[in-house]
C-alpha cells in the first residue's frame, strides 16, 4: 500500500491528485506553474504534497505525468534542427502540401512556419513499388553521403520517409542503420515504425513532427525522471498519450508526437470514468483553464478517437482523442480592437504575469478579472485562501483599457467580456456535436478545469443542454484522470481490398499481425496476460470515396456474419455522419487497426448514501452578483462545497467555491449531490 499520483502540467496551474491506497481517500493540490522548466512546478508539488501526508518519496507506487512540453515545442517552433531523408523526387513534399487550403477565400493566409531547415531536405535513390516489390535498389553510397551532410550542417534529428515504405520498409531500416553507423548520437525516425499507413504527406508530415520534438522530450523526460529519483520515488513514471492512455518513459522518447495533446486528454479519461459511475451515456467535456478551453464528446462512455489530426497546420496520423482547443481561459487577454469590437484570446496573461488581480505584474484585463468585478469569483481570495486578489487591480485593468475606449461602465464591460468568451467556447462546442450529427440537447455538459464550472451553466444556456454534472474536485480532473487511464498503443497497417467474403483470410490475417505486435508491445510494457483486452477496427468507404470511416469489428476472428454486421455499421454511420448512405454501393477496407491495451490498477470512488432530507448548506458570506442577461447585481449565497452532502438540494442563485473553482449556479437552476459527491445541476427555463 502506498500513493498514487497523477500530475497535469497546465499553462497557469500544475494539478496533483494523490490516492492513499490504504485508507482509500482521495487528495488534490494545485501548484503554480513554471513555464520555464516545468518540473520545477513538479517537483516542488510532490515535495509538498508528500510533506501534506507525511508521506515518505518511496511509498509513491504509481506516478503519472501529464506533459505540454512537445506542445510548446511546437507552438514556439523550439524543436530540433531536422533533418528529412526522402525518396529521389519527393523531397519537397512538405513544402507542396495538399491542395486544399485552411481558409479558402484568404488568398494571403500564411503556410505554417517550415519545420526543416532550408537545404535540410534530402533525397536517395531507392523506389519500392505500391505492391511492395523493389523497383531501384537503395544507393547506400548515396545514403552515407547525405548523412554526412546533414551531421557537417549540424542536424542533431532526422526523420526518414521513402515512398510505399508502409507495404515493404527494408528501404527504410536499412537507412536507419546507415544513420547510425555514420552518426550514432543522432535521433531518428522512420515512418514505416510509426505511421505505417497510406497517403505519403500524411505519413510524412507524421515523421517530420516526431523527429521534431524527439531531442526536446528526450531531454525533457530524462530530467524529469532524474528529479523524481533524486527526491527519492523509486517507480518509473508514466507519461499521458494523445489517446488517452499512459505510456512508460522510453516509448515516449521514441514517439513523442504521440504526446501532442497529453493533458487534455487525461481531463477527458477522468469526464468518461465519472460518466460511467453515474450511468451518463452521453457528455460533451467542457474543461476551462487559465489559458484554454478544451472541447470533447464522448458517446457510451468512450471518447471519440481521431485518426489523424492538424497539430500546429501539419497533419499527425496517430490517434487522439478528438479535442477542440481554443484560446479562451481565465487568463485570456479582452482588448477593443481596430473595429471597435471586443474581443478575448487567444492570448493569455498566463500564470506570468497573469491576470491583474493576481498582483504580480499583469496589468491587461482578462477573464478572471471580469469575473472578480462581477462578484462570481472572491473579491479577497482563491484557492482555497492560498492566493489573495486585488479588486482595483481588476477595475484599473478593464476601466483602462476597455473603458476609456468604449462608452461602457466597468460592469458592462466585464459582463461584455464574460459574454465574448462564452459565445467563442459554445462554437467550439457546436463544432465537436451539432456540426457532427449530433443533437447537443441530449447531452450532459461535464464541466471541470479552474474556469470550466465558473462558465457551465451560461454556456448550457445558450446550447440549450439542460443537465450539468460538476465532479468533486474539477480543477484537477485530468490530474485524476491519469490515475484512471490503463497503458494502450494503437497499431496500424493500410492493405487496401474489398470488403467481400473472399477476402476474409486476408483480413483475418492483418488483424492477427497486428495482434501479435501488440503483445510484444505490451509485453515491453510488463503487463501480465490476464490484464490484456485487445480491439478491433476497419477503416472503411465506399468505392471510389477519399476519405474513410473507422469502424470497430468484433474480437476474434471474423467470419461471413460478422463481417456483414461490420459493413452494416458502416452504412448507419456513414447515414448519421453524412446524412445519406448507399447499401448497394461496394465497399472498401482501407486501414486495419489494433489496440492492445494494458489495464492499470485504478483507485475506486466510493459511493456514499443519499439522504433526501439533507439540510441545506449555510451561506459563509452574501455577495453581489451581475449574471448574464441581468441588469442589476442580485445578492446571492456563497457556500462552501464541503457543506453539501449526498442529497443536499439548492435553488440558485448562488456561488459554490472550493480551492480548485467556482462553481456560479444562476437564478432559474437548481443543484444537487449525488452519492459520489458531484454536484449535478439542471435548469428549468431551458429552450
Amino acid at each position: 500500500m502506498g500513493y498514487m499520483i497523477g500530475v497535469d502540467v497546465g499553462g497557469t496551474f500544475t494539478d496533483f491528485s494523490v490516492f492513499d491506497q490504504a485508507s482509500g481517500e482521495l487528495f488534490h493540490f494545485k501548484n503554480s506553474s513554471t513555464p520555464s522548466d516545468p518540473s520545477e512546478a513538479i517537483v516542488g508539488g510532490l515535495n509538498e504534497v508528500l510533506e501534506m501526508k507525511d508521506a515518505k518519496p518511496d511509498e509513491v507506487t504509481y506516478l503519472a505525468h501529464g506533459t505540454t512540453v512537445s506542445t510548446n515545442a511546437l507552438i514556439e517552433k523550439k524543436g530540433a534542427r531536422l533533418g528529412l531523408i526522402a525518396t529521389k523526387g519527393f523531397k519537397d513534399l512538405m513544402e507542396i502540401g495538399r491542395q486544399n487550403r485552411p481558409s479558402l477565400y484568404d488568398l494571403l493566409r500564411q503556410k505554417p512556419v517550415p519545420l526543416i531547415p532550408s537545404g535540410l531536405n534530402c533525397e536517395v535513390g531507392e523506389r519500392i513499388c505500391y505492391d511492395g516489390s523493389i523497383e531501384t535498389p537503395l544507393d547506400e553510397e548515396e545514403t552515407r553521403r547525405v548523412v554526412r551532410f546533414l551531421k557537417v550542417r549540424g542536424a542533431d534529428s532526422v526523420a526518414v520517409c521513402t515512398l510505399f515504405s508502409f507495404i515493404n520498409p527494408v528501404h527504410e531500416r536499412r537507412i536507419k542503420e546507415i544513420v547510425k553507423e555514420e552518426y550514432p548520437e543522432i535521433y531518428v525516425t522512420i515512418s514505416s515504425e510509426l505511421a505505417p499507413e497510406f497517403r505519403e504527406y500524411s505519413r510524412m508530415s507524421t515523421t517530420v513532427l516526431n523527429s521534431y520534438l524527439g531531442p526536446v522530450m528526450e531531454k525533457y523526460v530524462n530530467n524529469f525522471q532524474r528529479s523524481i529519483r533524486d527526491m527519492g520515488i523509486r517507480v518509473e513514471p508514466y507519461v499521458t498519450q494523445s489517446n488517452g492512455s499512459i505510456i512508460s518513459i522510453k516509448e515516449t522518447i521514441d514517439a513523442p508526437i504521440k504526446t501532442a495533446v497529453s493533458g487534455p486528454s487525461a481531463g477527458v479519461i477522468g469526464a468518461a470514468y465519472i460518466g460511467k459511475q453515474c450511468l451518463i451515456n452521453k457528455i460533451i467535456t467542457f474543461d476551462m483553464g487559465g489559458t484554454s478551453a478544451d472541447i470533447s464528446l464522448v458517446e457510451n462512455c468512450k471518447p471519440q478517437i481521431s485518426n489523424e489530426r492538424s497539430v500546429e497546420g501539419f497533419p499527425a496520423r496517430i490517434p487522439m482523442i478528438n479535442i477542440v482547443t481554443i484560446g479562451a481561459g481565465g487568463g485570456s487577454i479582452a482588448k477593443i480592437d481596430e473595429g471597435g469590437a471586443l474581443k478575448v484570446g487567444p492570448e493569455s496573461a498566463g500564470a506570468v504575469p497573469g491576470p491583474a488581480c493576481y498582483n504580480r505584474g499583469g496589468i491587461l484585463p482578462t477573464v478572471t478579472d471580469a469575473n472578480i468585478i462581477l462578484g462570481k469569483l472572491s473579491q479577497k481570495k482563491i484557492l482555497g485562501g492560498r492566493m489573495d486578489v486585488v479588486l482595483e487591480n481588476a477595475y484599473e485593468s478593464i476601466t483602462g483599457e476597455i473603458c476609456q475606449k468604449s462608452t461602457l461602465t466597468a460592469a458592462q464591460a466585464a459582463n461584455g467580456i464574460v459574454s465574448v468568451v462564452n459565445s467563442n467556447m459554445v462554437r467550439a462546442i457546436r463544432s465537436v456535436s451539432v456540426e457532427k450529427g449530433y443533437d447537443v440537447r441530449e447531452f450532459t455538459l461535464m464541466a471541470f478545469g479552474g474556469a470550466g464550472p465558473l462558465h457551465a451553466c451560461e454556456v448550457a444556456e445558450l446550447l440549450g443542454i439542460k443537465d450539468i454534472l460538476i465532479p468533486p474536485s474539477p480543477g484537477t480532473l485530468c490530474s485524476l484522470g491519469l490515475l484512471m487511464a490503463d497503458t494502450k498503443f494503437d497499431l496500424c497497417h493500410t492493405k487496401i481490398m474489398a470488403g467481400s467474403d473472399e477476402n476474409l483470410d486476408l483480413i483475418n490475417e492483418q488483424f492477427s499481425q497486428l495482434y501479435e505486435n501488440g503483445c510484444e508491445m505490451l509485453d515491453r510494457e510488463n503487463i501480465a496476460k490476464d490484464r490484456r483486452r485487445f480491439e478491433f477496427f476497419i477503416d472503411i468507404r465506399y468505392r471510389r470515396q477519399n476519405f474513410e470511416i473507422c469502424i470497430q469489428a468484433p474480437d476474434g476472428k471474423l467470419t461471413v456474419k460478422s463481417l456483414e454486421a461490420v459493413i452494416a455499421d458502416f452504412h448507419r454511420e456513414h447515414k448519421r455522419s453524412y446524412g445519406y448512405c448507399n447499401e448497394n454501393a461496394p465497399v472498401e477496407l482501407i486501414n486495419f487497426r489494433v489496440s492492445a491495451i494494458g489495464i492499470i490498477d485504478k483507485p475506486e470512488l466510493k459511493k456514499l448514501p443519499v439522504d433526501r432530507e439533507a439540510k441545506r448548506p449555510a451561506a459563509f458570506e452574501i455577495r453581489n452578483v451581475l449574471y448574464q442577461g441581468k441588469t442589476e447585481y442580485i445578492p446571492t449565497g456563497i457556500y462552501h462545497r464541503d457543506d453539501f452532502c449526498p442529497g443536499c438540494v439548492m435553488q440558485g442563485p448562488a456561488i459554490i467555491e472550493q480551492m480548485d473553482t467556482t462553481l456560479v449556479v444562476p437564478p432559474g437552476w437548481t443543484v444537487e449531490a449525488d452519492g459520489f459527491m458531484n454536484l449535478r445541476l439542471t435548469y428549468s427555463e431551458v429552450k
